[in-house]
């Protein structure tokens, strides 16, 4: 029986709730790991979807911002040339240009805003996915592996740990000076 039916479930679960009227909390927790492993690699593809989606749309902006340069130009060249209706149609183009830089802006806002949401949702799974990973090696003795992890992701999280693990270590030593103030 699956425990979420949504990656907020996950985020807002009590993991202690949920053991405590299960007949078999090794299983249960067990099932658990396994539906956030699920949920984490699923929201990992959308974090780097919506990453991808936002650079393409900077991209695609980008190329057309150098043709408002382009058509301006050309329509300067037209103009120089004593072609009223070459300029004209030049700055029509230019124009159709702008309305569509206009139009994919928003888009772009979306993109990073979905982007960021969804990693702050990754991060949150992380966090309750450590939860339930310390619990299991409370209740087994031993730490169990995500399988749903390419070695990519895997040797990316390891990075990640490690850094996490500078920041915990930076804090500590902020917090020594602190007190010894």
């Amino acid at each position: 029986m699956p425990h979420f039916s949504r990656l907020t479930d996950i985020i807002t679960c009590s993991i202690t709730e949920i053991l405590s009227v299960s007949p078999d909390p090794g299983q249960a927790l067990k099932e658990i790991l396994e539906e956030m492993n699920e949920g984490l690699a699923a929201c990992r593809r959308n974090v780097r979807t919506s990453a991808n989606n936002g650079e393409r749309l900077k991209r695609e902006i980008s190329e057309y911002e150098a043709q408002l340069k382009e058509w301006k130009d050309r329509a300067r060249q037209f103009l120089a040339d004593g072609d009223e209706d070459g300029a004209r149609d030049s700055l029509r183009r230019k124009v159709e240009v702008e309305d569509l830089i206009a139009g994919l802006r928003p888009e772009l806002d979306a993109a990073n805003s979905t982007w960021q949401h969804m990693l702050r949702i990754q991060k949150a799974l992380e966090a309750r996915q450590a939860e339930a990973v310390r619990r299991m090696q409370e209740m087994t003795g031993y730490i169990p592996v995500d399988e749903t992890q390419s070695a990519t992701a895997a040797m990316s999280a390891s990075a990640e740990v490690v850094e996490r693990a500078n920041e915990v270590e930076a804090e500590l030593e902020a917090l020594k000076r602190e007190m010894n103030s």
